[in-house]
């Protein structure tokens, strides 16, 4: 079962009541709105178990104004209860401490809340948001007479549930991340076998600086910061900034993000280590890289190890919102060059479109356990220029209404963007249009052009025509392709618009990787910057895919991460190659495995894998890799294209199986998707409930249709 599975019916109450006597916050706590009478005093307490950092304390959101109304930013902050020495030592005990807020909540109806621990940056005042309860149903204080009353609650944990705690999305904050992948330094040759331990110390630009005007920003940095090389230099002066330093190493034990250690985290020849910081004022930001190295095993576990040297990273040097940045590394003794060293960064922005978010429900990593062994249409009915029989254009509305009505409880599909910035839907990054209209084409008489390079206007115009994948370059005629609905280049909102909503949705958002050799999937570098390209679709999908049951997935981890951090609503699904004899593997290694696939996705609190069948038919033990993480696992490929192979992959215990021709391949008896049959379920229970509420039964025809009957 996925770590995030849920049962039939989500049940949500508040946990058992802490020992801990109540100490009502101060009235500075009590948020009072309308009518006071119209309103009673509620008392939250909540018990809390984690470890909280230097700028972290706990928060309650709600479905009520004094609660601001599932908006992170109007939530009640929660003051930490002030114990005696006697009730001091049962909380050391237990790890964990109590924090409290008194509100006034409406009396009339029920409310609902969460609770967080957020991140409040004292200058900017704004809020963010660090981790909070996921559960499918928030907590609920029922209707009641009373003028007051009181909630005990430990946090994460509702009602004996399986604990259920994300970590939040980006509001008005910006992620950091820099990769040191495989001990990416060079040194002298003294230097060259010695294991680094890296730290990222993000600092405050804006240091004021007494008796001195302008001058060189690193020198007042340098001047700022302790001689003491083993200073941690967090949270100890002007000179840090209003920062959150983790970082995670991409292997099977330490794949969750964490806080940094004192010493920073070892970079070895096989290490994928990725510094993760979020940032409150990115443009006074920058970020202090010190490396240490332990003389050896025994030195480490006896004493500290020695400063090896630094390098300040300012802000300008991020021109995009990713890249690489080639440093110098300067000596801690005498400031001299020591060696070079070469890291990848990723920029991750708030949403411009985050007002769409709230905090009322999340299903970024909700799977429901009845979701097993779905059937996904690829590109809808299929790749329609690999199958010579094919008579419906992929990737086209009627493609995926044809998978649909055929019974496929999800449609596969590719979205990019056109030179307008337009979200369409298109699997390959380059078109072939034709010079001029003959019987019959060949290959010199088509031009390629890039599709980025067309708006969408020009697009729909154009004689598209497509060079068959692996195949001889051949032209395609297609069954009523002169209809609109079997046009390529469908726009994202036609879609969301045009399919029934239980049709579930895995939007794959294209982006050309590069491959190992240094080459472009796509012959051009891109030209839109990763932030505006993922806005532009999350804005799209935000505004119109409501409840409908959706996932993004990428080839690209970064791609991946910027999905996940900047939205909270749906979930994200990793594309990976793994170990393959088809396809050139890519150069960014976290793909390239099942292994780093997994412990790429742990890190980043994606929903899961969506795993290349020929890898896992070469070896099905890795199934159990993803499982055992809790990771909900597709798989796509040509190997699908079977039904051998999807039973194969069903007993498996895979959650989703992506193939084509789901009218000839498909075992389902009743023709409808698991998430439609689920909704005629809910309705169902429903109508029953109001029946015996009303005093009617229900009773079952002859031809096995439902009705009331008084």
């Amino acid at each position: 079962m996925s770590r995030w599975s849920a049962p039939d019916c989500e049940e949500d109450a508040m946990a058992a009541p802490s020992a801990c006597p109540a100490t009502p916050p101060p009235a500075s706590q009590q948020r009072i709105y309308g009518d006071i009478n119209a309103n009673r005093l509620w008392t939250f307490r909540v018990l809390m178990n984690d470890p909280l950092a230097a700028n972290e304390q706990l928060a309650i959101v709600g479905s009520c104004e004094a609660l601001g109304n599932w908006q992170h930013s109007g939530a009640v902050l929660m003051t930490r209860q002030q114990a005696g020495e006697e009730q001091q030592e049962q909380e050391d005990e237990q790890d964990g401490n109590v924090w409290t807020a008194q509100v006034y909540i409406p009396r009339e109806c029920a409310t609902e809340y969460r609770y967080m621990v957020c991140g409040m940056d004292a200058a900017s005042e704004q809020l963010l948001v660090r981790r909070w309860e996921v559960q499918l149903q928030p907590r609920r204080i029922a209707e009641l007479d009373e003028p007051s009353g009181q909630c005990e609650d430990t946090f994460g944990h509702v009602l004996g549930q399986q604990r259920r705690v994300d970590r939040g999305w980006l509001t008005k904050e910006t992620l950091v991340q820099l990769k040191f992948f495989y001990a990416p330094f060079t040194f002298k040759q003294r230097m060259k076998r010695r294991l680094v331990h890296v730290k990222v110390t993000p600092m405050n630009l804006r240091i004021p600086s007494a008796g001195c005007v302008g001058g060189d920003t690193v020198t007042q940095l340098e001047d700022s910061l302790s001689n003491d090389t083993h200073d941690t230099r967090e949270n100890g002066g002007d000179s840090s900034a209003f920062a959150f330093s983790e970082v995670v190493t991409l292997s099977s034990d330490e794949c969750e993000v964490r806080a940094q250690e004192q010493f920073g985290t070892a970079c070895g020849a096989e290490d994928l280590v990725i510094f993760h910081l979020t940032v409150a004022d990115m443009e006074n930001t920058a970020y202090l890289i010190d490396l240490y190295s332990y003389s050896s095993k025994v030195a480490r576990e006896d004493g500290p190890p020695l400063h090896l040297g630094y390098h300040y990273v300012l802000p300008n040097l991020f021109k995009r919102s990713e890249g690489n940045l080639e440093l110098a590394i300067t000596c801690a003794k005498g400031h001299r060059p020591l060696g070079m060293m070469r890291l990848g960064y990723l920029i991750v922005k708030p949403s411009s479109h985050s007002a769409h978010l709230n905090m009322r429900v999340s299903y970024a990593r909700y799977w429901n356990n009845k979701w097993t062994g779905l059937d996904v249409g690829h590109r809808g009915s299929g790749t329609s220029f690999k199958a010579k029989d094919a008579v419906i254009r992929e990737n086209t509305i009627t493609s995926l209404k044809n998978a649909a009505d055929h019974g496929a409880d999800m449609v596969e599909f590719d979205v990019q963007l056109s030179k307008d910035l337009v979200p369409v839907v298109y699997h390959d990054f380059m078109i072939y249009v034709s010079l001029k209209s003959k019987c019959s084409m060949q290959e010199h008489d088509f031009l390629a052009l890039p599709m980025r390079e067309l708006t969408l206007d020009q697009l729909k115009k154009l004689k598209v025509y497509h060079t068959a994948e692996g195949l001889s370059r051949e032209t395609r005629s297609f069954h009523n392709d002169d209809l609109l609905e079997h046009q390529p280049f469908p726009q994202l909102a036609d879609v969301l618009d045009a399919l029934d909503e239980h049709i579930g949705f895995n939007i794959e958002i294209k982006w050309s990787q590069r491959l190992q050799d240094g080459r472009m999937e796509e012959e051009f570098e891109h030209v839109v910057d990763r932030n505006l390209y993922i806005d532009c679709i999350l804005d799209v999908v935000l505004r119109k895919a409501g409840k409908r049951r959706l996932v993004f997935s990428c080839f690209d981890p970064d791609i991946c991460t910027m999905l996940r951090y900047k939205q909270n609503r749906y979930p994200v699904m990793f594309l990976t190659l793994g170990h393959t004899t088809k396809y050139e593997k890519y150069m960014d290694p976290r793909g390239n495995s099942m292994e780093t696939a997994v412990w790429h996705a742990v890190a980043m609190q994606l929903l899961g894998i969506v795993a290349h069948t020929e890898d896992l038919l070469r070896d099905p033990s890795q199934v159990n890799l993803a499982k055992e993480r809790g990771l909900v696992l597709f798989c796509w490929g040509d190997d699908n294209n079977s039904k051998d192979t999807i039973k194969l992959l069903k007993d498996l215990g895979l959650h989703a199986i992506i193939y084509d021709k789901m009218d000839v391949l498909t075992s389902k008896e009743v023709k409808q998707s698991v998430f439609l049959l689920q909704a005629k379920d809910s309705q169902k229970e429903m109508l029953k409930l109001q029946a015996l509420e009303t005093g009617h039964v229900w009773h079952t025809t002859e031809s096995g249709q439902e009705e009331q009957q008084a």
